[in-house]
């Protein structure tokens, strides 16, 4: 394994993140391919054992079980130093904004619940999971620093977003003394690269870490035509980011299809070895333990110039997926 600076921050992580999204009980929340706490014991571990010390959830994977089944497993396997946890929290409800609950209170109450989840007194980087347009940014921002000021969150990171209001958050607490974000957490692989237009500069430009999500794109990048899996039978958020382009996606697949051939590695590797390529550490999903041990194969895998435009090559501009406009012209509502 490989590890490397989280943006500005001073975490060392694994340059392959384990996305905990596919944990927790399948009858609590929107997944039904999710796994229980016993597998998900299983891939934690094997993921500890192989120097993954990266792992990503969200206060509303499963209703909470994924955190939960995260931080008893780490808890459990690896010492509170060893690994960084991640977890995520969404925009205000309608009932909280007619309650009167202002932003920074939210936060409060979400990092509390996610903490009580996790069983763990901090998080390492505590992700805004997607623009709340109906909170004052400046309300968001301060209560993100009162959490790092608190000592529990570390560090703060932002999800689904564009990369203009990425820009005027962090130039906003640059000028008030505030804590900035050291990451974005947007949906990016080799059939979605429209985080290339104007993300992956800005970032590259302030230092600021790419965790992408959908780094295989739901399985549809390590999968021969004809295989499947529970997740690609009934992940219906993965269908909304990919059915309507499936034509043009499915090019690109044949070449990364060959090219696994040519190299005599998976097709996982070959994907995640081209993103690699391109961000800091991708954040990938696993529901069994060969998704993990193949994950980490790619942070070996070297790919030519040659075979990374051999990639690129076929990939049309597709929709956005993964952010909303508030006009409601640029949105999905797949959010991860």
């Amino acid at each position: 394994m490989e590890y490397t600076n989280l943006g500005k921050s001073d975490l060392k992580v694994s340059r392959i993140c384990m996305g905990c999204m596919g944990f927790g009980n399948a009858a609590a929340g929107q997944h039904s391919w999710t796994v229980d706490e016993a597998q998900t014991r299983e891939i934690i571990r094997r993921g500890l054992e192989l120097g993954i010390n990266f792992y990503d959830t969200a206060i509303v994977y499963q209703n909470g079980t994924s955190e939960q089944y995260v931080g008893r497993a780490l808890r459990d396997f690896a010492k509170r130093d060893d690994f960084y946890i991640a977890t995520k929290f969404t925009p205000r409800t309608q009932e909280e904004i007619d309650a009167g609950i202002s932003g920074q209170e939210h936060i409060k109450t979400y990092l509390e619940q996610s903490l009580s989840n996790l069983g763990m007194d901090y998080v390492d980087l505590y992700i805004y999971h997607m623009w709340d347009y109906h909170t004052p940014m400046e309300e968001i921002m301060e209560g993100l620093h009162n959490a790092v000021k608190a000592g529990k969150a570390r560090y703060i990171g932002i999800s689904n977003c564009f990369a203009w209001q990425l820009a005027k958050a962090n130039f906003y607490a640059r000028e008030h003394g505030l804590t900035e974000f050291v990451s974005v957490q947007g949906h990016y692989n080799l059939i979605a690269r429209e985080e290339e237009q104007e993300m992956v500069p800005f970032c590259a430009d302030q230092n600021i870490a790419m965790t992408p999500y959908s780094a295989l794109a739901g399985g549809r990048l390590s999968k021969h035509p004809g295989e499947t899996s529970k997740r690609l039978e009934q992940d219906t958020y993965a269908k909304g980011k990919y059915d309507a382009t499936a034509e043009a996606d499915g090019k690109v697949i044949a070449r990364v299809t060959e090219l696994a051939e040519r190299r005599g590695v998976s097709m996982t590797e070959i994907s995640l070895a081209w993103l690699l390529t391109k961000t800091t550490a991708p954040v990938v999903g696993a529901t069994k333990l060969s998704h993990v041990e193949g994950a980490v194969k790619a942070v070996d895998l070297e790919l030519t110039q040659d075979e990374i435009n051999y990639l690129e090559e076929l990939y049309i501009p597709h929709p956005l997926v993964g952010v909303m406009a508030q006009n409601g012209k640029q949105k999905a509502g797949n959010v991860v």
